[in-house]
């Protein structure tokens, strides 16, 4: 952990960093005591895009509440409305299809991906390259074409349905899928030798901002960040759910505990992330893709539930009390970008301004799912 500097003067001043500077990826305001150009405090500020969406879910059946998961991390949007449904199913006893499980899987996955080929782009750009953010969008719009075909939507996804999905997919996305593995595949290759092994950018990442593992654990960091600092923790791997243990994917971890491990984890999950689709699809069971039964107004028995999922950016947790109506008594989202973030005000304490800014970008930070 970073010491903070001792200060030589009297002569410090505040840097507001936001809450519209390009840095900070969104509506994030840092308040930084600058000496010079080192950081001596720092304080994170948030709340200004804030939507009630916990509010919201108390007054909008389960069903009326489901394009509202899209809205928290738009990124990563699959997996959040994969968690809700999922801890809906768990509670009401609702039977998938394990062709749907599957086509879930899949889908993520390549959200996930498309999740991480922004936070590439844009990280790369924020150290002064240009150029990989075209090559990471251009990948991601073959994502965002695949994604369109089944779910009409090509960012905030609503396609998941309690015990299915909207509709099943086709032999366009199928094939148009594996050959994306095919064109992903060769993009990491250059992406490793354009960028990850790129001496400016191993100098501006490497030994900087170093997380220790009882950091993380104190503020509650999951996802790349965690595993960036040796944590080997992943909610598909570590509490499975759905069809992920019928799949062979490692999880990535280093022990580094800098920025530059950091960046290492989200480009190896890339990786792993076109092993599961590629599992997926060959292993694809026939049969339909919601119940035979038509779902009719959901109500979930009296109780208190729990659910968690691996998004792009760790564990996201939906806990949900019942009281037996047709809308949540209480909903409450954990959202993994909000501990994430916190790290920040203690981490960057002692460090150059320019280095806080490669740190900010290593946490990949998405603010409406901090402000929900």
């Amino acid at each position: 952990m970073t010491e903070p500097i001792i200060l030589q003067s009297d002569e410090t001043f505040v840097l507001n960093v936001g809450p519209q500077h390009p840095a900070t990826h969104g509506v994030l305001r840092v308040k930084m005591t600058m000496d010079g150009e080192y950081i001596y405090d720092a304080e994170t500020v948030i709340g200004y895009i804030h939507r009630m969406h916990e509010k919201m879910a108390e007054n909008r059946t389960y069903s009326q509440y489901l394009p509202n998961l899209s809205r928290l991390d738009y990124l990563s949007a699959m997996a959040y409305c994969h968690g809700y449904v999922l801890i809906v199913e768990k509670a009401a006893s609702i039977e998938v299809p394990e062709r749907a499980e599957y086509i879930r899987a899949i889908t993520v996955e390549l959200n996930r991906i498309s999740s991480h080929l922004v936070w590439f782009g844009a990280f790369v750009l924020d150290l002064g390259g240009f150029s990989p953010l075209m090559y990471a969008f251009d990948d991601r719009e073959q994502i965002l074409d695949l994604l369109e075909g089944i779910t009409g939507s090509r960012l905030t996804y609503c396609y998941f349905r309690f015990g299915g999905l909207y509709n099943d997919i086709d032999d366009e996305f199928i094939q148009g899928t594996r050959q994306f593995i095919i064109r992903m595949r060769k993009a990491l290759k250059m992406y490793r030798k354009l960028v990850t092994k790129n001496i400016i950018l191993m100098k501006r990442l490497k030994g900087i901002a170093p997380i220790s593992v009882d950091m993380c654990q104190r503020y509650g960091a999951t996802g790349p960040v965690a595993r960036g600092s040796g944590i080997n923790y992943d909610v598909r791997k570590n509490e499975p759910y759905s069809v992920y243990s019928e799949f062979d994917f490692d999880i990535p971890v280093f022990t580094e505990c800098d920025s530059y491990a950091r960046y290492n984890v989200r480009m190896e999950e890339m990786e792993q992330s076109l092993r599961i689709i590629e599992q997926g699809l060959d292993k694809l069971p026939d049969g339909p893709v919601n119940p035979e039964k038509k779902l009719k107004a959901i109500k979930l028995p009296v109780g208190d539930y729990y659910a968690a999922v691996e998004a792009g950016r760790g564990s996201f947790g939906i806990r949900i009390v019942s009281d037996g109506d047709k809308n949540p008594y209480r909903l409450k989202l954990r959202t993994p970008t909000f501990s994430n973030m916190h790290l920040f005000d203690e981490a960057c304490r002692g460090m150059l301004i320019s280095d806080a800014l490669a740190f900010m970008g290593s946490l990949d930070l998405v603010i409406p799912e901090m402000d929900r």
